[in-house]
């Protein structure tokens, strides 16, 4: 069972009750919101940059994506229920992305698409979103009754129309990492008990995505040559980001001492710093801390040789950032196998079914008679 924190009772009585999914819809925004900005550039790009309008108008892409983020607003408004979550958040990235993608023209006082530092801005504007979701998922725990909460909240939409086996499943998971002496435990498991059996899975294609990808990671932190490739990358990176920023620069006829080619150093050079320690861990066996000290690595390099690298090369970085992002996810793969070891049973996940085929579908009531 999960032991957790204590949240703050004021918080609890104004109902900001935190979603234990948050940062997945968090991440499924960013990365449908940056994958947008990348492939409304390239198309752009690669059409000309083709004006939608005439006679004097001008259809801006930031008007669909307006429309979008409202579509996304109004899904989470207008439906109870975990399941118009997911496509919200794949929803109001697109249009998030669309918006985002023309604040050159919001800052310019010739609206000039083209500012070169807008990509930065971007980047950094989506970098902010996931550290505030980081602060909001990790400042604390979450709370047992906001675990009750999200059961509750599955609970929703099978009083209405059922619960499937997975989305069963899910909600026995988070039932079972609750007290069961906790106040209203019992009445929720009544609740679900009370949610007759729908036999129809349907369609979650972004759930499916987070499955793929979980299991991609997995599979790869228990690859034999993973670490050595993972510290043999991030050697490449120190040393490549630098020399790639002040290339770019002297192209433009720019001197060595441009402040996006001193931030990429400066970032490069710390990186390599928590390399160098985090190598030298894994050699001595110890492997959790050398994890950690890879992931403040690449931490640095998303936080900061990146945000100067946009600044510098525009979109040309994006190579970097995904790079970064694998590694992020790769390492944090090999920490959970780490910190649950390899005899100890797998963290549960919120959308696997009960490893017991034979298992009751929901936890047995300690005050009910045997």
């Amino acid at each position: 069972m999960t032991t957790t924190g204590a949240r703050s009772p004021y918080l609890m009585r104004a109902g900001l009750v935190r979603n234990v999914r948050t940062a997945e819809h968090l991440t499924t925004f960013v990365v449908s919101g940056v994958s947008t900005v990348l492939i409304t550039r390239l198309i752009l790009g690669l059409s000309g940059y083709p004006q939608i309008g005439g006679k004097g108008l001008h259809i801006a892409h930031v008007l669909p994506g307006g429309l979008l983020m409202l579509l996304a607003i109004f899904l989470l408004l207008a439906y109870v229920g975990p399941v118009v979550r997911p496509a919200a958040a794949l929803v109001g990235g697109v249009g998030f992305g669309l918006f985002i993608d023309e604040v050159g023209k919001f800052i310019t006082s010739d609206n000039n698409y083209f500012y070169q530092p807008a990509a930065a801005i971007v980047y950094v504007v989506f970098v902010l979103i996931v550290l505030a979701s980081r602060f909001v998922t990790n400042r604390r725990p979450i709370d047992p009754k906001e675990q009750l909460a999200n059961v509750v909240d599955h609970a929703v939409e099978g009083v209405s129309g059922g619960l499937s086996k997975i989305r069963s499943a899910q909600a026995t998971e988070q039932l079972n990492q609750v007290d069961p002496q906790l106040q209203g435990w019992s009445e929720t498991r009544a609740l679900l008990l009370a949610c007759p059996p729908d036999e129809v899975e349907l369609a979650a294609p972004v759930d499916a995505a987070w499955r793929a990808v979980q299991r991609g990671f997995e599979r790869l932190a228990t690859h034999p040559y993973a670490p050595r490739v993972a510290i043999a990358v991030l050697v490449v990176q120190a040393i490549g980001a630098p020399a790639i920023a002040a290339g770019i620069r002297f192209d433009d006829g720019r001197l060595l001492t441009d402040l996006p080619v001193l931030g990429v150093a400066a970032g490069s050079l710390l990186s390599a710093t928590f390399t160098f320690r985090g190598a030298l861990r894994f050699r001595r066996g110890d492997r959790v801390r050398a994890v950690r000290l890879f992931e403040l690595a690449v931490l640095v390099s998303l936080l900061v040789t990146q945000v100067f690298q946009f600044a510098g090369t525009q979109f040309a970085a994006v190579g970097g950032m995904t790079l970064d992002l694998v590694l992020l996810g790769l390492l944090g793969a090999e920490r959970n196998r780490l910190r649950h070891g390899p005899a100890a049973p797998a963290s549960p996940r919120m959308w696997g079914l009960p490893p017991d085929p034979d298992a009751p579908p929901f936890p047995v009531d300690p005050g009910d008679p045997a």
